[in-house]
């Protein structure tokens, strides 16, 4: 048994399962090995920011990880960004990264670069493997690190010697370490504060932003009247029928400030005390009102969902969650507008359906219209690098390939990763991609006032994607995803209601006008 041979069974054995790769001339013994363990699946993809983002979905959808592949540094460099989001949502990777041998490192070749930095970047777990006897271990080592909560990225550089060299030995499971406990004295803390009669808010993140954590978040404000609001960019946040409604904190500082309005207690749950997205001048970066004093009831390392069920039992034991009902909006009618797409979305949503949002300025309706649907998960853009959403999609679908997953993606943030549909086709996912096509650089038209900047032709010019129009039907189609075009709300609906009965994946360009 060679090194990669080792590596892959050792992955197998740990659970993980599904390697998404863009492959070099390193990772050729990586790749051969794949044969001889059928049981990992290998998805390629055409660029490495597609191989991360993949892997990031798939953690979020399966709770494990995938692992990827990726050729040297400059492999990992083209993947960075979505890693940079994968680690905001503390989704769980094992990056496999391919170098040169060890006895080659010396000489300067034209693809040597410092993956060690790139490595720390990701303020994740780091190794390089030195010897074919010791891959396994460390492969079992970075499976339980990414396992760890609340989950991160963990990075195993692979020379290409120690690959192909002989003595591998698939390692036995590391156990992962268990979340840690909050103390009791916390809970005591927090719930003397909600019982002060003072106004509150729970701000929920990382591992209470799905059923268990929203329905003790609800008793709680049923009990105490404590305002809940989900973090701004959840990475899995569970809606519709049957849960608890809850708001997500608003993307703009001046949203945030207004829902914290005269709030006296800020009580953190799996998340950070709100800050502006960006600087802008002459206002604040911090969100949280003066005179609000922020409560920790579980950091990211702890068992969040536990706590939150303790302070519950504590402070809401009678009290029953307060369910969201089953809700349509009709359908509506006429041309597409930035507000009409999104109520198309919500009246046809299928059950148990995954959103992969990054609709940005043309999704502001979508929460108020998917609030009483079915039951559905949304993946948000947690790091705010653009080019996520169709990769995430590829993800999901691999990871629950029994669920409709919906991409919800604009444009300019189309054209990152387009690539994506060529993996989706290869791999015959259900992925519906609505394309918000308002050929603009929408959000960042928006930004360009809200800095204080005087934009005019030249600048305008940068934020416009027109001449040329981008032609996603033929983008699309030319990548082996059947495609339409729809210019109103009934050909929107028509063509979404036909691509959801359909196997496969389904790409709709929507014509919608920017909304600024």
């Amino acid at each position: 048994m060679n090194g990669a041979q080792s590596l892959i069974r050792t992955l197998v054995d740990s659970g993980v399962d599904v390697c998404f790769a863009n492959p070099g001339t390193s990772e050729m013994h990586f790749v051969a090995a794949l044969d001889d363990v059928p049981k990992m699946r290998g998805v390629l993809a055409l660029f490495e920011g597609v191989v991360t983002g993949a892997a990031d979905g798939y953690g979020r959808m399966a709770d494990k990880p995938a692992a990827t592949l990726l050729h040297l540094g400059p492999g990992m460099v083209n993947g960075m960004a979505n890693l940079h989001n994968a680690r905001r949502a503390h989704t769980p990777i094992v990056n496999v990264i391919g170098d040169h041998a060890l006895h080659h490192k010396g000489f300067d070749a034209p693809l040597e670069s410092d993956i060690d930095a790139l490595a720390e970047w990701t303020h994740g777990w780091n190794r390089t493997s030195r010897d074919s006897a010791e891959v396994g271990r460390d492969a079992a080592e970075a499976v339980a690190a990414a396992m760890a909560a609340p989950g991160r990225l963990a990075n195993l550089t692979l020379p290409a010697d120690v690959s192909w060299g002989d003595g591998g030995v698939a390692a036995t499971p590391v156990d992962v370490p268990a979340a840690s406990t909050v103390d009791d004295s916390v809970i005591a803390g927090v719930a003397e504060v909600l019982r002060s009669g003072e106004s509150a808010v729970l701000l929920l993140g990382k591992g209470v932003t799905r059923e268990r954590g929203l329905r003790a978040a609800s008793r709680i404000s049923v009990a105490t009247g404590a305002k809940v609001f989900v973090e701004t960019f959840p990475a899995r946040f569970e809606r519709g029928e049957g849960l608890p409604a809850v708001d997500r904190l608003g993307y703009l500082a001046e949203q945030v400030q207004w829902q914290l309005t005269d709030v006296k207690h800020l009580i953190l749950v799996g998340a950070k005390a709100p800050i502006s997205f960006f600087a802008y001048p002459g206002k604040a970066s911090e969100l949280t009102p003066d005179g609000c004093e922020v409560h920790t009831l579980a950091d990211l390392g702890s068992d969040t969902a536990h706590a939150l069920d303790r302070l519950a039992d504590d402070v809401a034991a009678d009290a029953e969650p307060v369910l969201q009902q089953a809700s349509r909006p009709a359908l509506p009618s006429g041309v597409l507008t930035p507000q009409n797409w999104a109520v198309v979305i919500g009246a046809l949503l299928p059950d148990r359906a995954i959103v992969s949002d990054e609709a940005n300025t043309s999704g502001l309706m979508i929460p108020m219209v998917t609030v009483g649907a079915p039951r559905h998960d949304v993946l948000t853009l947690t790091g705010g690098a653009i080019g996520q959403g169709l990769p995430v999609a590829v993800g999901a679908a691999v990871a629950c390939p029994d669920r409709p997953v919906i991409s919800l993606q604009s444009d300019g943030s189309a054209m990152y990763t387009i690539s994506s549909l060529w993996t989706m086709a290869r791999e015959n996912l259900n992925v519906t991609v609505v394309i918000l096509n308002n050929r603009a650089y929408a959000i960042l038209r928006m930004e360009l006032t809200r800095v204080g900047a005087q934009g005019g032709p030249a600048a305008n010019s940068l934020l416009d994607l027109s001449t040329p129009d981008m032609d996603f039907v033929r983008i699309a189609e030319g990548m082996g995803v059947p495609a339409t075009r729809a210019n109103t709300a009934e050909e929107l609906a028509e063509q979404f209601s036909r691509a959801l009965a359909e196997p496969g994946p389904h790409l709709i360009d929507a014509m919608v006008p920017s909304l600024i």
